[in-house]
Formats: C-alpha cells, sequence, structure tokens
C-alpha cells in the first residue's frame, strides 16, 4: 500500500540549533496517526515541513506522493488543514461562508456542496446563523468543515478539541472517526490530550528534544504493566513485561512485610511519561 505520508532522516537546523534530527515515520491511507511530545519537541515544525509552509533542512518527505517544497495548487487541494484555533469570518453566515471557501477548488478537486459539508459536521441547522455566534463546539465542527470541504487525501489536525467541553469533546471524536472511517483520509493530528490520543489514534509517535522516541500502535506502547507496591512504608513501582514473575520475587523477597500490591495495565499517559523522563 502507497503511503500517503512519508518522512526519513528529515532534519531542520534554526541558525546553529538542530530542532528535528533523523526523523522517520509514515502514515498509510486511511490511517489516523497521533504526533505526541512535550513543547518544543519539534511537532509544529514537522507538520509545517509537510503542508508545504517551512522548507526542510535535509532528508525526504512526501504527502501524496509529492515533494512539499514543491507542491502546486492542484496538490495542495488534496490536503485540509485545521488549526488549533481561527479568529476571523465572524460576520460571515455559516452556510455562505463554506460556499464561498468550496468556491476556491474550482478547476483542482471536487468540493462538497455546503449543504454536504454541514451535514457531515452536524451543522445543518447552524446554516444560517454568524459564525461569530456560534458555540465553542459548533465552532470547533466548522473548523473541521473548513478543513474537508474539498473532500482532502490528507488531514491535518492541530489540538483538535482544545477549549471543548467533554460531551462536544466526545461528538467530535465520533465525527473524526467517521471521517477515516467512511473517506479513508488519512489524518494527522497533534494533541496534548492523551486520552484523545489513546481514543482516535491507530498510531502513535513520540517525539522528544526533535528525535522519535516511539513508533507503534496504542497496544504496543502500552503492553507493560505496572507494578506498585509499598514496604516498610516506602512506595514503589515498576513499568514490566513479566507482571507475574515480579510480584512472586517481591512476595519471595519482602514476604509479609509487602504490603499495597498493586497490578494494573500502563495508559498511554503512563507510557508517555515514562519515555518523557528516559528522554
Amino acid at each position: 500500500m502507497t503511503a500517503a505520508i512519508e518522512v526519513e532522516n528529515l532534519r531542520m537546523r534554526y541558525g546553529p540549533t538542530d530542532v528535528l534530527h533523523d526523523v522517520t515515520f509514515m502514515g498509510r491511507p486511511g490511517e489516523v496517526l497521533a504526533l505526541l511530545g512535550p513543547n518544543g519537541a519539534g511537532k509544529s515544525t514537522t507538520i509545517e515541513i509537510l503542508e508545504g509552509f517551512r522548507t526542510r533542512s535535509a532528508g525526504h518527505a512526501a504527502v501524496l506522493g509529492t515533494d512539499p517544497a514543491r507542491g502546486d495548487e492542484r496538490w495542495r487541494a488534496r490536503l485540509g488543514v485545521v488549526l488549533q484555533s481561527w479568529r476571523d469570518h465572524g460576520k460571515w453566515r455559516v452556510g455562505e461562508l463554506l460556499g464561498c471557501l468550496g468556491g476556491y477548488y474550482t478547476g483542482y478537486a471536487t468540493p462538497m456542496t455546503a449543504g454536504e459539508v454541514l451535514t457531515a459536521v452536524g451543522l445543518t441547522d447552524q446554516a444560517r446563523q454568524l459564525v461569530r455566534t456560534l458555540s465553542g463546539g459548533q465552532r470547533r465542527r466548522l473548523d473541521l468543515a473548513i478543513g474537508i470541504i474539498g473532500r482532502p487525501d490528507v488531514l491535518f489536525l492541530d489540538e483538535p478539541t482544545a477549549g471543548l467541553d467533554p460531551s462536544a469533546r466526545r461528538e467530535f471524536h465520533d465525527l473524526l472517526g467517521r471521517l477515516a472511517r467512511d473517506t479513508g483520509t488519512t489524518i494527522l493530528l497533534t494533541t496534548h490530550d492523551l486520552a484523545e490520543a489513546e481514543r482516535l489514534a491507530g498510531r502513535i509517535v513520540v517525539l522528544i528534544g526533535g528525535r522519535i522516541v516511539a513508533d507503534g500502535t496504542v497496544a504496543s506502547l502500552t503492553g507493560r504493566d505496572e507494578v506498585r507496591w509499598t514496604v516498610a512504608g516506602e512506595h514503589f513501582s515498576r513499568f514490566t513485561d513479566g507482571s507475574t514473575r515480579l510480584v512472586h520475587n517481591l512476595f519471595r523477597e519482602y514476604g509479609d512485610d509487602l504490603a499495597d500490591l498493586e497490578v494494573r495495565r500502563a495508559s498511554l499517559e503512563d507510557a508517555y511519561l515514562a519515555l518523557v523522563r528516559q528522554s
């Protein structure tokens, strides 16, 4: 299967400082891929290179088989971009704004009509409403509508549910899941919400200090158990692939002094924080 996103030995340097070091990963058609990492890890730089907004220093990058640095308008029409927030268009009515933006794809793609995309994101009842009067959840749905109106093959999402309440966040997650499943769109998202990444993404890429430190499914990254215990009032914990063996060893070593023993499956948050501490 041809990759929708290909990144190999990607490097980026600002002056004397390398911010990306031989970054390598790929995204397949219809895959939801989460790019995780602390602030300053290089996530935004990586995304901007793939969107064609920033020129890499070295390495290989291709989106839909095209070098982003050489992408033309027809290539750009196959991408969707949803930024963390938008601050414009407040005086437009929702349906009119989408109709206007859809017109920019003429000659390059076959966009959705305003009615189609409003139905897709659940904003049909807000078609005549001013953008500035939308709720936070409705505004985020409009952001997604703007990103997908051109029927993109690849969609980039930056903190897609920042600021949403739990109900709106769950609805947005369901919407993204349907988009990837029903249209085959490849979705690359960045988020600090690890529960969101665990719910949405088929694969997780962790970027720390400009380097990829993990790349795999949620199950492969969280396949260890965390064992916690107390001895003489002191608390201990350890991540392990062999929790049964570790528990037996703890009983053999500490006997009746062993207390508060707990074994639980590590979450993505546990795995991520362990990677951050180790890097």
